[in-house]
């Protein structure tokens, strides 16, 4: 743990201490002899006029007890402070609580603190390794195809026709990773966010017309239940990307001539906005109901449809900016149910700056 120092605060303290104790012998000294009080009995014993008693227990107090509680004050300090180095240091797995002992004072809940928010930095710090790695993963994979795409048409010009339909593709796919990885980014660290008052349910209709229209070519419809009117203080962009992407999803995997049904209804008083929308597609394995939010999660099974797998992760994030929550379940005779919770007012982050694409 490093050097073990005396620190500048233990002989702070110490000092302090034995100030305090000289202090109170230097009043008593002065009241005895301004007020011309007599000084204890030879029997008592003193020395010259201060009792013996009184100065060996100054005297233990100084050089026994005051160390001692200097030390107990200032070590978990020392802790501290090595903890900090570790951090900076980007040893995120560093913990102090362990080594407070026994502890229960307002030092031991700092070290509480700090452990709390290392823990949080260490999985913050891991998860950007991850994402990393898959962001590296699924960028080489169009860019392998766009450059097989190229090499065709050099060896064969007669295929250009269909590798520039393909390098096309792959760009489109491209700029829909990049896009989602942007939004991802600004949802993890919004620079502002600006709300304004919108009809949710209004926003619900809108998404689920766009989306039925194209799922019926696709012999799947889109069904929305959701009467009435639910005006919450929300970033309207923020949010219709956040539904958008939880329904076009149900859209993707839902089997042929199956139904993507809607449902929004208020509750809390009118606080809140339930939304739960299903499908019958092939589900997910219980393990994966909360992995499916993190990016780039891949579904065995569902390698037939094409994404970048970043849908849900945004869709989760948006939720969460906006005070609500989005959970994940699976419904009888095969399907999933995505329920979205929404506060009709919800504390933003930043409301100073704008938050753009």
């Amino acid at each position: 743990m490093g050097t073990r120092r005396i620190g500048r605060l233990f002989w702070k303290l110490l000092l302090a201490l034995w100030l305090s104790m000289v202090l109170s012998f230097a009043g008593t000294i002065a009241y005895i002899t301004l007020t011309g009080q007599a000084p204890p009995s030879d029997d008592v014993g003193t020395f010259g006029f201060v009792p013996f008693v009184p100065l060996i227990s100054a005297i233990v107090a100084i050089l026994i007890i005051g160390p001692a509680l200097a030390w107990y004050l200032s070590r978990p300090l020392r802790h501290l402070r090595w903890a900090l180095r570790r951090a900076a240091e980007g040893r995120f797995d560093t913990r102090v609580q362990p080594l407070m002992g026994g502890r229960r004072d307002e030092i031991a809940d700092l070290a509480g603190e700090f452990d709390s928010m290392a823990a949080q930095l260490q999985q913050v710090t891991e998860s950007r390794k991850v994402l990393l790695h898959d962001i590296s993963h699924e960028l080489r994979s169009p860019l392998s195809r766009l450059q097989a795409a190229i090499g065709l048409m050099r060896q064969d010009p007669s295929q250009t026709g269909a590798m520039v339909e393909r390098i096309q593709r792959e760009s489109e796919r491209l700029d829909v990773l990049i896009e989602e990885l942007l939004t991802l980014h600004r949802l993890e660290a919004p620079a502002g966010l600006v709300c304004e008052r919108v009809d949710v349910i209004e926003l619900l209709h809108a998404i689920a017309e766009d989306a039925d229209f194209e799922a019926r070519p696709l012999s799947r419809q889109v069904h929305i239940d959701a009467p009435g009117r639910f005006v919450a203080q929300v970033n309207g962009e923020l949010l219709y990307r956040a539904f958008e992407n939880v329904i076009r999803n149900a859209v993707k995997y839902t089997a042929p001539g199956t139904l993507v049904e809607i449902h929004a209804a208020v509750s809390a008083g009118g606080k809140q906005l339930v939304v739960t929308v299903l499908d019958r597609g092939q589900g997910v394995p219980p393990s994966m109901l909360e992995k499916i939010f993190e990016p780039f999660t891949r579904v065995e099974g569902g390698e037939s449809v094409r994404g970048v797998g970043l849908g849900l992760a945004i869709a989760r994030r948006a939720m969460k900016l906006h005070g609500g929550r989005i959970e994940a379940g699976l419904r009888d005779n095969g399907g999933m149910i995505m329920t979205l919770c929404l506060p009709a007012e919800a504390e933003a982050p930043n409301t100073n700056e704008e938050w753009s694409r």
